[in-house]
């Protein structure tokens, strides 16, 4: 499968040689790692490690691209010649099989202070035996000066490259590796190795989450705002429907109020009777008293809807019996904050509550950090690290130490952290 090149990148030297090599940041920090260990043993004997990769050609280019790295067991020597003897090799297979599945040997790295960052003949040699192949590589670094050169095998001799570039993606293969063998690599909590690459990945990496963030702001925004439109445009149509109700109820009474105000009244031998034109038919056919019926009519037209409800819509009071027309009551509700919406006799909201309540002390579980690598979870700060696995905050220096992290606030989600 043919990589893409990497568009996250810094170079290093005159990169204009050929092939051009690609390092990734783990790696680059893996070699600082053991440079710091070299420094501080009191043995000062050699030590290296295999490099893992691939090599392509792109566009009549030739990429290395170098994504993994394991220790050497030892790197022997006799006289002035490196050794790599059997039992190397084999750990060195088994290191990648386990760690580096589908990665392939394609050079070796050394630490060796003193003396020009030059093969010798007997150099060139091993590494022709080794790695046979055209473009594998070879690197040499003193951990006293911080010096380091890039070899290509090309036209049986390991030529000098002038420059490579250091990239930045997750890489959870090196990652694990690191960790698996921080002990035997020597990685303690006191050390840490400052590098500047690491800080701006992990820069870009924050840029980008406030971006998406910005974004995520923004259409949650729109869709509130389009919530309150709807539900102005709700509140407006049962406004114009009350109303209209509202308008109905007048023009009735006014009606009875003109057809009792024409009743006629006669003598008779000591009583009076109320004669209305019209009334009398109308009480006749109904069966029941003008008031009753008066009251009937405006209960029907002052006839309300159900209360609102838990999921937001709106309702209207029912109608009394004497004709006066019910409220309006928007009842509201939310099944991600508990609202219980509104009670179906009064209209108001009974009660609130927060349906994520039972979760918001949940106990951290003991499973992350117990084997001393903590995954980043989400909303995770250094601090609250060092609150849950150590009962306070005064380890976070510690762990900003052996993780070489720079600026505390830059930690992602999924990160692995070696814990003190």
């Amino acid at each position: 499968m043919e990589r893409q090149i990497p568009k996250n990148v810094r170079q290093i030297g005159n990169v204009s040689d050929s092939p051009r090599i690609y390092v990734e940041d783990y790696v680059d920090t893996f070699f600082a790692q053991m440079c710091e260990k070299y420094g501080k043993s009191s043995e000062k004997t050699p030590t290296g490690a295999f490099l893992i990769g691939d090599i392509q050609q792109t566009d009549g280019e030739d990429y290395v691209y170098i994504y993994g790295a394991v220790r050497m067991r030892e790197l022997k020597m006799s006289g002035n010649e490196y050794v790599l003897d059997e039992e190397t090799w084999k750990q060195a297979y088994e290191d990648c099989k386990q760690f580096f599945e589908d990665g392939e040997l394609l050079g070796w790295f050394v630490v060796h202070p003193g003396g020009p960052l030059m093969p010798d003949a007997s150099t060139v040699r091993l590494h022709r035996k080794s790695f046979p192949k055209k473009n594998t590589i070879f690197i040499m670094k003193d951990p006293v000066e911080k010096d380091e050169t890039y070899f290509a095998y090309k036209m049986n001799d390991l030529m000098a490259i002038g420059g490579h570039y250091t990239y930045y993606e997750k890489n959870p293969c090196m990652q694990n590796y690191m960790i698996a063998n921080r002990k035997k690599n020597g990685l303690h909590s006191a050390e840490t190795v400052e590098d500047r690459a690491a800080q701006d990945f992990r820069n870009m990496v924050r840029k980008r989450g406030e971006r998406k963030k910005g974004r995520k702001t923004g259409g949650m925004m729109y869709a509130v705002s389009a919530c309150l439109v709807l539900v102005l445009i709700i509140m407006g149509v049962s406004t114009l429907n009350s109303f209209d109700r509202m308008k109905s109820v007048q023009s009735t009474l006014e009606t009875l109020a003109d057809t009792s105000g024409a009743g006629k009244t006669q003598e008779t031998s000591g009583s009076v009777t109320a004669v209305t034109s019209g009334g009398q038919d109308d009480q006749e056919k109904s069966g029941m008293p003008d008031g009753q019926a008066v009251g009937q009519d405006e209960a029907a037209d002052g006839q309300g809807v159900q209360p609102g409800t838990a999921d937001g819509t709106e309702g209207v009071q029912p109608g009394t019996a004497d004709g006066t027309d019910g409220g309006q009551t928007l009842g509201e509700g939310s099944g991600d904050a508990g609202r219980s919406g509104t009670d179906a006799s009064s209209g108001t909201a009974s009660s609130a509550g927060t349906g994520s309540a039972g979760s918001a002390g949940a106990a951290f579980s003991g499973t992350n950090g117990s084997d001393g690598v903590y995954t980043v979870e989400e909303g995770d700060t250094l601090a609250i690290i060092s609150q849950k696995m150590y009962g306070d905050v005064t380890h976070v220096d510690a762990i900003c130490r052996m993780n070489g992290i720079s600026d505390g606030n830059l930690i992602y989600v999924g990160q692995k952290l070696l814990l003190p």
